[in-house]
């Protein structure tokens, strides 16, 4: 059972938290402040409240994790969210990514590989406030019939980079994966410049859990 109580601890925890990640070199404050606001203890099934706000990732289930609050704030960050951003997210996993990008403003479409995964958050998340579009099937491909999107965000681990999602791109708009093997990766940026260019920053390694499907592992 989701512990779904907002205790003064959790909010203090929460805190140091939010100065944990800000000292590793987040700088964005609205990426800090919805850190700040996101009951992530909420999003496990029983955890010690101390575990929920370490900067670490802990499994959900189904070989999948809650990622680390540093590396979703990393990629949230590369995001740069604007209000009214449309942005596809890749691997909706427990949520807690989703969650954050509709704090930011954004509107949110999910897409999860996993049965089990989707239906217990499509329960959850709307419990604690949050209605993402939520859709069940394999986001390598993305989600075409609602493209184009300003941002993709992929948070699993692909072997490469998927042509299919930058199509899914408006013009100006940011792909961020991590692409590497099934243990390390590196966050990769694609910023679409036009319909058959695009720039690529590459950023330090991350441990992501394997993306799956036709474009994945």
């Amino acid at each position: 059972m989701n512990n779904l109580e907002d205790s003064y601890k959790a909010k203090g925890l929460r805190r140091q938290l939010v100065k944990e990640i800000e000292r590793k070199g987040i700088k964005s404050e609205a990426v800090l402040s919805a850190i700040g606001k996101m009951p992530r203890h909420a999003f496990f099934d029983s955890i010690f409240l101390e575990h929920a706000y370490e900067d670490k990732a802990f499994p959900i289930g189904e070989k999948q994790t809650i990622s680390q609050p540093y590396t979703v704030a990393f990629q949230t960050e590369l995001l740069n969210v604007s209000k009214g951003n449309k942005i596809l997210e890749i691997g909706t996993g427990s949520g807690y990514q989703a969650a954050i990008l509709l704090e930011l403003g954004a509107e949110v479409f999910t897409i999860e590989y996993n049965q089990r995964l989707f239906q217990k958050t499509i329960d959850f998340l709307p419990k604690i406030g949050y209605h993402p579009h939520f859709f069940r099937g394999d986001g390598s491909q993305g989600l075409s019939k609602h493209a184009p999107y300003d941002s993709i965000v992929v948070t699993a681990g692909a072997p490469n980079v998927p042509e299919t999602l930058i199509k899914q791109l408006k013009i100006g708009g940011v792909l961020v994966i991590p692409v590497g093997d099934q243990k390390k990766q590196k966050m990769i940026t694609i910023k679409k410049l036009s319909q058959n260019k695009a720039s690529k920053k590459e950023f330090t390694h991350f441990s992501f859990v394997p993306l799956l499907g036709k474009n994945g592992w």
